[in-house]
């Protein structure tokens, strides 16, 4: 006898959410492809209900950084003044789609896919990354993109707000990214924060968004939530004894292999 699909979506949540805990990795990388691939949930209700999750569950750290000052608010305010116009703009337009019957669940299939890779490869190349980020100092191409700094903080924040509304995944990895080249002087754990700071709100509008145009499931919602909110603190307990250089990989593997299934 097969166990209730109810129980099942708990479980998913649950495995997520442990995930996020032991790595940090984003829900939205994970969650969306299982809920399209493992239940056959339609794409634009995955990201909508996704959104949500994401918010919801994410919103306990957004805390924690603040009080330990860990979150730059200026950058914070500079990514969402580029983020939220332009979420709020691609929910429109959605909706506009959705109204005269266009079909976009391709499209949002292969932003999802794509995602996913870049996501992957950012994950498994940090170190890497961070290393020739700062390997760069003193580079004329590095430093005219620093002189315009706030500028092209905006405008990072206008393509996040884009490609989350429409996939629920890069408010993590890739704006985490994203920081490290344009701030490199900020300790990790304040890139950490404030990306995390950036992503709440971007992923709450984003979310609503979907859920006023009816492509967020409050049932599936709820028992993700249910599974997910006490797996991310038990994950978070059990990351600090795992290495993290066995982690990254083993997700970025799988991360890699959801989005060129997604892809192609």
């Amino acid at each position: 006898m097969e166990p209730p699909l109810e129980l099942i979506q708990v479980a998913a949540g649950a495995i997520v959410g442990l995930v996020i805990g032991l790595t940090g990795v984003g829900g939205g990388s994970l969650m969306t492809p299982i809920l399209v691939l493992g239940f056959g949930i339609s794409p634009a209700i995955a990201v909508g209900t996704d959104l949500l999750y994401a918010a919801i569950t994410k919103s306990s750290g957004v805390y924690f950084h603040h009080r330990n000052g860990t979150v730059d608010w200026q950058i914070v305010r500079l990514m969402g003044s580029g983020s939220i116009p332009c979420s709020l703009l691609t929910i429109y337009i959605l909706e506009i789609l959705q109204a005269r019957g266009v079909n976009y669940e391709k499209f949002m299939i292969m932003t999802l896919g794509s995602m996913l890779i870049i996501t992957a490869i950012i994950v498994i190349s940090k170190t890497r990354l961070l290393a020739f980020i700062h390997s760069r100092q003193g580079n004329n191409l590095i430093d005219a993109i620093r002189h315009y700094r706030p500028e092209i903080t905006i405008l990072a924040g206008c393509a996040l707000g884009v490609l989350v509304t429409v996939s629920s995944v890069g408010a993590g990895a890739i704006g985490s990214a994203i920081l490290f080249l344009l701030y490199p002087h900020h300790k990790p754990i304040n890139i950490v924060g404030t990306d995390l700071a950036h992503a709440v709100p971007l992923t709450a509008i984003a979310g609503f968004g979907h859920l006023h145009f009816g492509t967020v499931d409050p049932g599936l919602l709820s028992a993700l939530l249910l599974g997910g909110i006490p797996a991310i603190y038990l994950g978070s307990m059990i990351g600090k004894k795992l290495p993290d250089h066995v982690l990254r990989p083993l997700i970025s593997i799988i991360l890699l292999l959801l989005g060129i299934k997604l892809v192609f």
